[in-house]
């Protein structure tokens, strides 16, 4: 007959039994789930068995069999599971159910996301706790992975003490962007702030940016996000093709 191995929730030692456990299956037990399927729908203390890249169950009374497969157990109690990513035509019955991600139908793909049940009274607080507070997610799996345990990204070096900061400057990016027509000049400074000109009206938007690669997010300070993609020397911004105000 084959072990199981069963660990508290989301600890630095669930983690490495998960990581060392490659080719076991693994079951989230006693968590509240929110499938996402309407024909499974939600339920409170129930399990969730992947193998490999896909849900294989999802539901009550799977933890009984986890010696007979051998998985590695992790006690969910407490927490709330719900997919990583949402097809809206999957749940509203739109879709075949079972294929690709969006739902945690079994035959899906082990895309999930866990917080905790005192956080989120219900999917819609699960979702804003995921997305705007990832230091409070228990753990995030893709593919059956786990890219995102006990409130840090894998890898990452920051201790949970330490507060989370978004903001990312690439100094070799970090100066005046100026379209081809002159209409639009865009200020990137070191501490991560943009001011853009247009038309001759200065400042007529103003706000923090990131950049990843060659991606910058940008957030006004009117609240609206946008975008732009870095092409070499060239910046692609709403439209516009910009590129260094020394260079043009």
């Amino acid at each position: 007959m084959a072990m199981t191995t069963k660990f508290p929730a989301f600890t630095d030692v669930g983690l490495a039994a998960v990581r060392a456990g490659t080719g076991r299956p693994l079951l989230l037990t006693n968590a509240t789930v929110h499938t996402f399927d309407p024909l499974i729908g939600s339920m409170p203390d129930a399990d969730v068995l992947i193998g490999a890249d896909v849900i294989v169950g999802v539901g009550p009374g799977i933890v009984n069999a986890a010696e007979d497969d051998g998985a590695v157990v992790i006690d969910a109690t407490g927490t709330m599971i719900l997919p990583a990513r949402l097809d809206l035509a999957a749940a509203l019955g739109s879709r075949r159910r079972g294929c690709g991600a969006g739902t945690l139908s079994p035959g899906s793909a082990a895309d999930l996301i866990v917080v905790d049940d005192a956080l989120t009274p219900n999917p819609a607080a699960a979702l804003d706790v995921a997305a705007t507070c990832p230091e409070r997610v228990r753990a995030l799996l893709m593919g059956g992975v786990p890219v995102h345990w006990a409130g840090l990204a894998i890898g990452d070096e920051r201790t949970k003490d330490r507060p989370l900061d978004r903001r990312v400057v690439d100094l070799q990016r970090v100066g005046a962007w100026v379209d081809t027509e002159g209409f639009l000049c865009q200020e990137l400074t070191a501490d991560g702030r943009y001011d853009e000109t247009r038309g001759g009206r200065p400042h007529a938007f103003q706000g923090r940016y990131w950049v990843d690669g060659d991606r910058i997010d940008y957030l006004d300070d009117l609240g609206f996000w946008a975008f732009g993609r870095f092409d070499g020397d060239t910046l692609h911004h709403a439209g516009y093709t910009m590129h260094r105000k020394d260079d043009r």
